[in-house]
């Protein structure tokens, strides 16, 4: 007997077999190389550089890339990510930071409150210079607006010294759609 025949005529019994699950949309995870080069050690005021005659400073620059939605859309932008070395002295003491500043536009998307951030690897060829640099998250209060993001990680001095390359890593995580 069909399974239409055998179903009770007096209507829906409950509403779980309409019951669909909300999912989020997903942003993917996204790489950008950054190729860093020694750079003369001006333009730095912004970031209050202490300027002495060993300071040794590294830049590179990526000019703009999207993060895609898990269905191929774009979900957000970065743009004008640029990457800045610093190698000085302070007080006696040699320390190596690396500033990472770009653009983010949120292309019709909210990122959530709490939200992933981004992860940045250093490498000297193939080899990946010490831990994971990482940010909890993003400044990116609402959708489809640019938002500056700066962030600064202390680095082993070494890693300085061999670091050929940066990759950043937008991590994936749950949007809304606007």
């Amino acid at each position: 007997m069909p399974e239409a025949d055998r179903t009770p005529s007096f209507g829906r019994v409950s509403n779980v077999e309409s019951y669909r699950e909300f999912v989020l949309p997903s942003l993917q995870e996204t790489r950008a190389v950054v190729t860093l080069a020694p750079a003369k050690p001006t333009g730095l005021a912004d970031l209050g550089v202490p300027l002495v005659d060993t300071t040794m400073v590294k830049k590179g620059r990526a000019h703009e890339f999207p993060q895609l939605l898990t269905d191929g859309a774009i979900g957000r932008r970065f743009q004008d990510l640029r990457v800045i070395g610093i190698k000085t002295d302070e007080a006696g003491v040699v320390s190596a930071k690396f500033f990472i500043q770009f653009e983010v536009f949120g292309d019709n998307t909210a990122a959530p409150t709490n939200g992933v951030g981004f992860e940045a690897a250093l490498f000297a060829g193939a080899e990946q210079l010490g831990a994971l640099l990482s940010s909890s998250s993003l400044f990116l209060p609402y959708a489809s607006f640019w938002y500056p993001n700066r962030f600064v990680f202390e680095v082993p001095v070494a890693d300085f010294d061999r670091a050929e390359r940066l990759e950043f890593i937008a991590k994936p995580e749950e949007v809304r759609i606007v």
